[in-house]
């Protein structure tokens, strides 16, 4: 492990812990609230269970992933510590390179364990209520690595955005209103364009909302060119203009 990969995970400890006591407490509260919510016919249905009950461990997982990512860099702008980080290391690519090693790593991290809580206490509540478990041992596997693999790439994502934009707090909402609001309504009004965006690549690779979004094995790779776009993004913006 390089010396400046080691420096931007020691720079996550500030915001690390915060961020994953968040997305797991949202992570309990919304599996529990839509677990409750659903009637015992909705709530035995193989799709509701895998969407709307056991898949929010990589929704959200894919959210605070791109929030971590984007928080490492925009806070370095937004406190003026990156004069003195490109000051250390001159060469910024390398700089940028490190931290999205770290939000990668990080992101993953924080989608395998919103998927495992997701999973574990949405598979509970059903069980509590009742009601049969339909999720199978090979679909909660690919729930698991594909909310990991997807979170990664939101790590990148989130760091590429946060050296475009630099500004953090409109990153954040704007981070926050894509995947929580935007989204939704592509995906339920055009389908056909919503599949393609981000975050349902993202979810198609951890298999949620097969009748709807694409296959996993198309949603990788749509995810992959999405990331590749926004740190190709934010490498320009960070080697070409001044801090």
């Amino acid at each position: 492990m390089s010396a400046q990969l080691r420096a931007e995970l020691l720079k996550h400890r500030t915001t690390t812990p915060a961020l994953l006591a968040g997305l797991l407490g949202l992570v309990g509260f919304a599996v529990l609230m839509h677990g409750l919510s659903l009637t015992e016919r909705g709530a035995g249905s193989f799709d509701n269970q895998l969407t709307f009950v056991l898949g929010w461990g990589e929704i959200l997982g894919a959210l605070f992933a791109a929030l971590a990512g984007a928080l490492s860099i925009t806070g370095e702008y937004r406190h003026g510590t990156i004069r003195a980080t490109f000051l250390v290391t001159p060469r910024r690519g390398r700089v940028l390179a490190a931290k999205l090693a770290a939000g990668a790593l990080l992101g993953a991290a924080f989608g395998l364990l919103a998927s495992v809580l997701a999973v574990g206490v949405g598979s509970a509540l059903l069980a509590g209520r009742g009601i049969d478990v339909l999720v199978g041992h090979d679909d909660v596997v690919l729930l698991l690595a594909g909310g990991t693999v997807a979170a990664g790439l939101w790590g990148a994502v989130g760091v590429g955005i946060g050296a475009l934009a630099r500004r953090q707090v409109p990153v954040i909402v704007g981070l926050c209103a894509w995947l929580l609001f935007v989204e939704n309504l592509l995906v339920g009004f055009v389908p056909e364009v919503g599949r393609l965006a981000p975050g349902a690549a993202g979810g198609a690779l951890a298999g949620l909302n097969p009748d709807t979004l694409l296959s996993p094995a198309a949603g990788l790779p749509v995810l992959g060119l999405w990331a590749a776009g926004a740190v190709a993004a934010g490498w320009l913006a960070t080697v070409r203009h001044d801090v």
